[in-house]
């Protein structure tokens, strides 16, 4: 009688709690990983926007920086 269905249910489902246990486990353990990586992109996402701000400003300080050249070399052509 030990082989009977009704004896192999309870058994069965303390090992499906146990393995739905350790799939909860790793499945913290895979939040924490994603958790992880969201907060290193956002990190470079960032970066990157500061690094394209900088150069935003540093292209316009050059175009200036020409602009006036351009000006005193007009000016010193017109002198001469």
């Amino acid at each position: 009688m030990a082989n009977e269905p009704v004896d192999m249910i309870m058994p069965m489902l303390r090992e499906i709690r146990g393995e739905m246990h350790e799939i909860r486990g790793e499945l913290g353990a895979v939040k924490q990983q994603l958790h992880k990586l969201e907060i290193g992109q956002k990190s470079i996402r960032n970066a990157l926007t500061a690094d394209t701000m900088l150069s935003k400003f540093m292209t316009g300080d050059f175009e200036e920086r020409i602009s006036e050249l351009e000006s005193k070399v007009e000016t010193l052509m017109k002198g001469t």
